[in-house]
């Protein structure tokens, strides 16, 4: 069970795609009320309040790790290739790893790397203070990877890097209880349609604000239609969803023809919000597409997963 400001966190912060499920109910532990997720500790820090820091992820990276020894936990010299340098910890952030890190939260959500990536058990990862990534080139298609290349442009799927299960490892090794807890009086059993959910396009800002309730739960830049096919303003709903199609049009004196569009959700007419492989310029201002909601592979995949048919989808300007 998840409840209070935990709820709220995990709800705003990724859910079950980053998080996966509770492991434990919420209980006092070194002087802080906690709960262990599947891939994270939750922690609330009643000194800050209020405030973006009132729950933290725990250091389970740190505390996991504190007494290896390997070639990849010991600091290095700073790099000459432009990567990240972190000389708190003597440790580098670069490639896919770098691209997840800033993407979704940086150092408040992560802290800083402690060692450097390498492979563990066939899978390359690296540890951070508060997590463990872990490396899914094949969560990436062929095909999306091969125009990734073609373009020069970087592409992020949603499960291309995870968080790995230390919230679990954690758990077991501290012999923390995570026995089923019967539910409190009254509680629901969680499931995607617990909230109202909405998504709403801001054409000005070129931003997609998904929202429970009243609660934003994620944010994504997009690119949408160009002058001559601009994207409608207008309050919609999705009605239809395809996990890829092959788009075929003529309007407008052009015609165009492009392949396994993946993450598909129409909202008007033939308009869709959808993952674009062919740029990467969601949220610069530059609009691009024939009328359609263009976002990044990761995003459209996230709110193919969080919405469905019949999720109201409001488009406007500000």
């Amino acid at each position: 069970m998840v409840s209070g400001v935990f709820l709220r966190y995990w709800q705003t912060h990724g859910g079950l795609a980053r998080f996966g499920l509770p492991r434990t109910a919420a209980f006092i532990q070194g002087g802080y009320l906690v709960q262990y997720f599947e891939r994270a500790r939750f922690e609330f820090h009643p000194e800050l309040l209020g405030q973006p820091g009132q729950v933290q992820l725990g250091l389970i990276g740190r505390e996991l790790t504190v007494a290896r020894s390997e070639p990849a936990f010991l600091p290095v010299a700073a790099p000459q290739d432009g990567a990240a340098y972190f000389p708190e910890t003597g440790h580098t952030l670069r490639g896919e790893f770098q691209h997840f890190w800033e993407r979704r939260g940086g150092l408040a959500a992560f802290g800083f790397p402690i060692s450097e990536p390498f492979d563990e058990q066939g899978q390359l990862v690296q540890y951070f203070e508060r997590a463990r990534f872990s490396h899914n080139p094949g969560d990436m298609e062929p095909f999306y990877r091969s125009m990734e290349q073609a373009n020069g442009i970087n592409l992020d799927t949603l499960y291309e890097v995870q968080l790995s299960h230390l919230g679990r490892e954690r758990a077991e090794m501290g012999g923390v209880n995570t026995a089923a807890v019967s539910p409190l009086a009254g509680a629901r059993a969680w499931s995607p349609v617990l909230w109202e959910r909405r998504i709403e396009v801001d054409l000005s800002a070129q931003w997609l604000t998904a929202y429970e309730g009243e609660l934003v739960v994620y944010r994504a830049p997009v690119a949408t239609g160009r002058d001559g096919f601009n994207t409608p303003a207008g309050s919609y709903a999705i009605y239809d969803r395809l996990r890829v199609q092959t788009m075929v049009g003529d309007a407008g004196g052009e015609s165009w023809y492009v392949p396994d569009v993946p993450w598909v959700q129409y909202v008007v007419g033939g308009v869709a919000l959808h993952g674009t492989y062919w740029h990467d310029r969601f949220g610069t201002g530059t609009r691009m597409s024939h009328g359609c909601i263009n976002l990044g592979l990761d995003d459209a995949r996230w709110l193919y997963e969080w919405a469905d048919i019949g999720t109201a989808v409001n488009i406007f300007y500000t």
